[in-house]
């Protein structure tokens, strides 16, 4: 959870470098941290089918 918040963290921060808008960036910030959330429950759930390397 600690590497997600300064992942997302820097999401906003430069986000907000880029764009200048505070808002825009936090926007952007927690849109990252939902769709992160599920790409990786998803990729995790997808990962333990596959036998290989097991």
């Amino acid at each position: 959870m600690s590497w997600r918040a300064v992942g997302t963290l820097d999401t906003i921060l430069l986000s907000w470098i880029i764009t200048g808008k505070i808002t825009v960036a936090l926007s952007i910030g927690m849109l990252e941290l939902i769709t992160k959330t599920l790409l990786y429950y998803f990729h995790e759930r997808a990962w333990n089918i596959v036998k290989w390397g097991k």
